[in-house]
């Protein structure tokens, strides 16, 4: 199943994604909703009993707005960059690499979600741009 819905993009990411398309000989509105799909999924399923940001009691919001990553896996994380950057990385590695990508990822989304919050609470200052 799928829906349709109205984007309001960028002038210059149309422009790139128009160009891809052709390039790929799809229509961009086919490139564009793959490209969205494989952005979201590294963020995974929500899980159906996890609760959401705003029935957080204030602790849980600002424990989660400075969550960081474990030592341990954020220094293996680095490591595992380096090895990829370096083209040493080893067959095993690329899904030891994924995993901690995908904890990354939604360790910075956990995060992004609690300050947000935090700011509507007024329990954190918004950021400064």
């Amino acid at each position: 199943m799928s829906s349709q819905i109205t984007l309001n993009l960028p002038d210059d990411i149309l422009q790139k994604a128009e160009l891809w398309a052709q390039r790929s000989g799809r229509p961009v509105g086919d490139l564009l909703a793959e490209t969205i799909e494989l952005s979201m999924r590294p963020l995974g399923s929500p899980h159906p009993e996890e609760r959401t940001p705003s029935s957080w009691t204030d602790q849980e919001v600002l424990a989660n707005a400075d969550l960081e990553m474990p030592d341990a896996d954020d220094k293996h994380l680095s490591e595992l960059l380096d090895r990829q950057k370096s083209g040493l990385l080893a067959n095993g590695e690329q899904a030891e690499l994924a995993g901690l990508m995908e904890l990354y990822q939604l360790g910075l989304l956990r995060k992004a979600q609690a300050l947000r919050e935090a700011v509507r609470r007024g329990l954190r200052e918004p950021l400064k741009s």
